[in-house]
């Protein structure tokens, strides 16, 4: 009854704040909101939230983050430097940790006849959905054309407002490298620059081939190697065990500052559009615990419960990367798959395997040119889902990265580039949306492919 009782004052003094200006102009009425707002975290803390689990902690963080940002409006900016510190903390660990996980994951696979088997399924499961995904994307986009209602006003103002972000979009598109010079590019000639820069293809290519070097020499000269990067991939997860405290206050942050700045005004505009783009999602989102329970038996709600807290933090933090120790965690201790099949699947799949950015982009490419009064044919349409899949090579799994793959793919297909400016102020929240959808495919894969090799042990 107290956390009830609890959630309803904390909500009314909420709603309060929100009925005195949004965001207020006098500077005595922003103070009482303040107050308003520390009152009701105050309740919160001491009733709601009192003894609750991580994952409850941070749904409740993005909440307030929410109302705070409708409440105060870009003045909520203020409070970024606590979401940029907690990615920050995160990222700090992400490499150490993808290469001593990976390279211990191969080298304990044992031979390279399994590493084989692994990587086969790995592969074929991430290319099936990410096709099925544009495949998806571009069906919702054809049946329920989400680009025949702009009215020229809307296109004209964001236009206006994003065309010279969409320039530079389209200008870093142009520097990309082509598919042969990705793939000839994993292989670094200088692996410390490897590591500097944060070329995650490169440091799993190094951690792969290591990997496998280890496993074909002798197994007992190689156990103090195994045993050091085992204690570093230890201690990377006491590092984000120790992060992941604050996560509810980095959430709210983040949150507050991402609907301050864009407001809802963007998302009334966009209805249509960001309603199929989150509708497919949810679409593909329903499908994971389906596929995993057809192959698994594992039950479907539980695998829901068990990988919340990483969907959590993908959402929040918009990076499949940055999410990557999290994720690791949640399908280790929740979900049981072993350390040696997590340690090699999910940080591949933080790299190569993007299924919400692939229905994203089939619907943004069919949205631009309905907006334009173009036709696409079947045609087009394959070399859309061919395209797409193809620029997911090697792209970082990082914040707007969706947007740069998304310029690549209008190329191809020859629509208007300055397209782009129409969906930018959505691109942040659908970016938090579809990072979801990719972090719970990596989970999923993970669990087939651990059940397929006898190595899933739900707790």
């Amino acid at each position: 009854m107290r956390r009830i009782s609890g959630a309803v004052a904390a909500a009314a003094l909420c709603a309060i704040a929100y009925t005195l200006g949004h965001p207020a102009d006098a500077l005595s009425i922003k103070i009482i909101q303040i107050l308003l707002m520390l009152g009701a975290v105050a309740i919160l803390i001491l009733t709601t939230l009192r003894r609750t689990s991580v994952p409850t902690q941070i749904f409740a963080g993005l909440i307030l983050g929410a109302v705070v940002g409708l409440v105060f409006g870009p003045d909520a900016a203020v409070i970024r430097p606590v979401g940029t510190a907690f990615i920050r903390l995160i990222k700090m660990v992400v490499i150490p940790l993808i290469f001593a996980s990976l390279l211990v994951g191969v080298a304990s696979l044992g031979n390279l006849r399994k590493l084989g088997r692994v990587g086969t399924k790995i592969f074929a499961f991430y290319a099936c959905y990410y096709v099925s995904a544009v495949a998806l994307g571009l069906f919702l986009a054809n049946s329920l054309k989400p680009g025949s209602n702009i009215p020229e006003t809307v296109q004209a103002e964001l236009k206006a407002s994003y065309g010279e972000t969409a320039g530079m979009e389209a200008m870093r598109a142009e520097e990309r490298p082509t598919i042969g010079e990705v793939l000839i590019d994993i292989i670094p000639d200088n692996p410390a620059g490897s590591f500097v820069q944060a070329n995650m293809l490169q440091v799993i290519f190094i951690a792969i081939f290591m990997g496998v070097i280890i496993s074909l020499l002798n197994k007992e000269k190689m156990k103090p190697v195994i045993s050091f990067f085992e204690a570093i991939n230890d201690i990377m997860i006491k590092i984000v065990e120790i992060v992941i405290k604050i996560a509810p206050y980095a959430v709210f942050a983040l949150i507050a500052t991402v609907i301050g700045r864009f407001g809802v005004d963007i998302l009334v505009s966009l209805a249509r559009y960001c309603a199929v783009v989150i509708g497919g999602l949810l679409i593909l989102a329903f499908t994971y615990p389906a596929v995993v329970s057809l192959f698994t038996k594992y039950p479907y709600f539980k695998f829901w419960k068990g990988i919340i807290k990483a969907q959590l933090i993908a959402f929040s933090t918009c990076s499949s990367s940055a999410t990557l120790p999290v994720t690791m965690e949640c399908a280790e201790d929740n979900i049981g798959v072993s350390k040696q099949i997590s340690s090699f699947v999910l940080p591949l799949g933080a790299t190569i395997n993007m299924d919400g950015t692939a229905l994203y982009q089939g619907v943004t490419a069919i949205f631009i040119a309905q907006v334009y009064g173009m036709n696409l044919g079947v045609g087009d349409q394959l070399a859309i889902i061919l395209t797409a899949t193809l620029a997911s090579i090697g792209a970082a799994g990082a914040p707007a990265m969706g947007v740069l793959m998304l310029v690549i793919v209008l190329k191809q297909v020859g629509i208007p580039l300055e397209g782009i400016a129409l969906i930018l102020g959505v691109e942040r929240i659908l970016d938090m949306s579809r990072t979801v959808i990719n972090i719970t495919g990596d989970v999923a894969a993970a669990t087939v492919i651990a059940h397929s090799e006898k190595e899933l042990n739900p707790p």
